[in-house]
């Protein structure tokens, strides 16, 4: 063999990317399975039985957001793991009607009556600096369910009743435990069974997590959906929900009192955008993460990652550069808008971006600071729904650490989020503790436009890894020319180590954190990144859950795709 031959056959085995998959002859020979169309509605959840809800809802007449709701409540009683009414939401809406989009922030807030003096006083005696991420202390209020019945309010079609009643009958009869979900489920129950509250009778079959397979009922979470759909979000805001809340909290150390629950209110906020390859991704602003994916996207606007190859030394290592200096500005900027001001249209512009990319050397950066002045355990569902009207929602809800705090009242059947651990306890930040304050959030929903025109709902949760997502998705169908499923399936990144929203406001990035890479990467690209002074490790499955809705317009139909590394499924009809 000529020393030619040689070289062209090892570019081939170890950088061309299709050569893992090459049999495949779709013309996407990345992708796990061909994309899902169909012309009237689309949903893709991380739980297949929870897609069939969301398209059972709109063939009985409900539209895109009251599937969403459906699928959401369903979610919470099987993927516990992720998600549930004790947690937070936020939601983008296309409506087909106005022709536009909307921004939902439907998270919680701080303890009124918890002041900076009185939680350090609990954490000095826990011998603690930084909130704890299980028990009483880090709860706030949830908002989930306002979010559920915002969404109604404004864009629902059919009944609260009809929309929850699928969730009830699975709670009450049963379902079958999928594959992923048991996993983490088991993960969780042997950190969570020693807090307070009723998670071991709530989340276990005598003491153990259920298996793949196994039938879990949650009768009690049954009732109290079934008091959501007569009674409305009153119940659980200032009814006799959260006069259970409120008693309980008292009994067992918690500071969330009636007070809190009843002035706890949701925001319609506008949806903030970057222009990218004719294409717009939006994201909704602070306090959550998403601003960040649009800051990467204006550092990245400046390169040609096309021309530099898929997964090429070369286009990692620009997008995982661009990863750090936007995550330097998250750390010291995103915080609830009430409580500080925010650059937040410098960040996001394409002049500081332009600054931003004049940093981006030949090799990996060690320190990182913040612009002009680890979450790694988050776990979260995203779900997108689609209709016949053009309707398409993009949704995503977290109790943050797996099951959250692990704290459940007893009888109501859900456990509450653990997200005020992600304040910050310097006086000097942004994100420092306040009562009555959003904390940093890492969950985001994602939406594309084209010309003003929907093009794509999607998500990618996974804690830190969501804007690298949403920036890994996008990159690889608009630069790449992937599918909407081969754009999810192909191997990931994701760098780690950047300061964090809960750390000192005079930190930054001094070791230049590391990067994990899927095994599908070539061994090539890795071998070059490690010598432009990348830290590469390899990853354990924390790449994130991606699920996506494509609206094609000239065909009229919609793509619906599926993440490969969890349980869930694109359906249609």
């Amino acid at each position: 063999m000529s020393n030619l031959k040689a070289c062209a056959l090892l570019f081939y085995v170890f950088v061309t990317p299709i050569a893992y998959t090459a049999d495949r002859i779709t013309g996407h020979p990345e992708a796990t399975r061909s994309e899902i169309i169909a012309q009237n509605a689309m949903a893709a959840t991380s739980q297949p039985l929870a897609t069939q809800i969301a398209l059972d809802i709109m063939k009985q007449g409900g539209n895109a957001i009251d599937a969403a709701i459906a699928a959401n409540a369903a979610l919470g009683l099987m993927e516990p793991t992720g998600c549930g009414i004790g947690g937070d939401l936020y939601a983008i809406v296309w409506d087909a009607k106005s022709q536009k989009l909307y921004g939902l922030n439907a998270s919680g807030r701080s303890p009124i009556g918890l002041s900076y003096t009185q939680l350090t006083n609990e954490l000095n005696k826990l011998d603690r600096e930084s909130i704890p991420p299980y028990g009483v202390l880090p709860i706030s209020v949830p908002g989930t369910v306002d979010g559920w019945f915002e969404l109604h309010s404004k864009f629902g079609k059919i009944p609260m009743e009809k929309i929850l009643q699928p969730a009830i009958n699975y709670a009450e009869q049963g379902f079958p435990v999928s594959e992923l979900i048991a996993y983490y489920w088991n993960l969780s129950v042997p950190r969570l069974t020693p807090q307070v509250g009723a998670f071991k009778e709530t989340f276990t079959l005598n003491g153990s997590a259920p298996v793949k397979g196994e039938i879990f009922k949650n009768p009690e979470l049954a009732n109290t959906y079934k008091l959501l759909a007569k009674k409305g979000r009153d119940i659980f805001y200032k009814g006799l929900i959260a006069k259970q809340m409120d008693t309980f909290m008292r009994k067992n150390g918690g500071y969330l009192r009636y007070e809190d629950f009843a002035k706890h209110k949701s925001d319609w906020v506008e949806p903030l955008g970057v222009e990218y390859k004719d294409h717009t991704l939006w994201e909704l602003p602070p306090n959550g993460q998403g601003i960040a994916a649009l800051q990467m996207l204006q550092i990245l606007k400046n390169f040609d990652l096309k021309s530099m190859g898929f997964n090429s030394p070369e286009s990692l290592h620009t997008m995982i550069e661009a990863k750090k200096l936007a995550f330097e500005d998250r750390a010291k900027f995103y915080a609830d808008a009430e409580f500080s001001n925010q650059p937040i249209d410098q960040l996001i512009s394409a002049q500081y971006g332009q600054q931003r990319a004049k940093l981006i050397g030949k090799r990996a950066a060690r320190r990182v600071e913040a612009g002009n002045k680890n979450l790694l355990e988050g776990d979260t569902i995203y779900l997108t729904t689609a209709d016949s009207e053009g309707n398409m929602v993009s949704l995503i809800q977290s109790n943050y650490r797996g099951m959250g705090s692990g704290v459940v009242v007893p009888g109501l059947g859900f456990g509450f989020q653990d997200r005020g651990q992600l304040f910050s306890m310097d006086k000097k930040h942004a994100n420092v503790y306040e009562p009555g304050k959003r904390p940093f959030h890492t969950i985001i929903p994602a939406f594309i436009t084209k010309n003003g025109k929907p093009f794509m709902s999607y998500g990618v949760m996974g804690g830190a890894m969501q804007p690298q997502g949403h920036v890994q998705i996008l990159v690889n169908m608009l630069d790449y020319g992937m599918g909407i499923q081969e754009a999810g399936d192909v191997a990931r990144w994701q760098h780690l180590g950047s300061t964090e929203p809960t750390e000192s406001q005079a930190q930054y990035l001094t070791d230049g954190g590391y990067v994990e890479l899927e095994s599908t990467v070539p061994q090539a690209t890795v071998r070059a990144l490690k010598q432009l002074g990348h830290d590469i490790r390899a990853g354990n499955g924390g790449f994130g859950g991606y699920q996506a809705i494509m609206w094609d317009e000239i065909n009229k139909v919609y793509f619906g795709a599926s993440e490969s590394r969890k349980d869930g499924q694109a359906a249609g009809y």
